[in-house]
């Protein structure tokens, strides 16, 4: 069966057509957090031309360029949910979304309650769909 594709529907821009199997994101147990989850914030950054790219470590800073300040501080603020470093090392700085910092790059992670079902998928499209929603036009700008 193929579907019919009306000539008003813009073309989809290679840039988010090359987000396929580039957005995966796994929920796993978070260590030391009992009744929490945690979903890694890995940004899907779009490369002109080529395929996205993963950034892992990145500044907080950066993770809000990306994905929208007022956003991040959005899902940060949700009930039982947190924004801190993928793993306890000593001398982390801290992981502050509304006064995010700009000099260690480091891997980000959201927790929340295990019972709680929205906050993955808003996690995975700021992570993963925004930037290169941004990217083509589809979204509005940087906030």
């Amino acid at each position: 069966m193929a579907l019919h594709q009306p000539d008003v529907v813009p073309k989809m821009p290679s840039a988010l057509a090359n987000l396929h199997n580039r957005r995966r994101a796994g929920i796993q147990p978070a260590e030391g957090r009992a009744g929490h989850l945690r979903i890694m914030a890995w940004l899907v950054l779009p490369v002109p031309n080529g395929l996205p790219r993963m950034s892992k470590s990145v500044t907080t800073l950066r993770l809000a360029e990306e994905c929208g300040h007022q956003q991040l501080c959005d899902l940060a603020a949700r009930p039982g949910v947190s924004l801190g470093p993928a793993f306890d090392k000593p001398g982390r700085p801290a992981v502050e979304p509304a006064t995010p910092q700009s000099k260690e790059k480091l891997q980000h992670a959201v927790y929340f309650p295990h019972e709680d079902i929205e906050t993955p998928v808003v996690a995975f499209v700021l992570f993963r769909l925004m930037p290169t929603l941004r990217f083509v036009g589809w979204s509005a700008p940087h906030t």
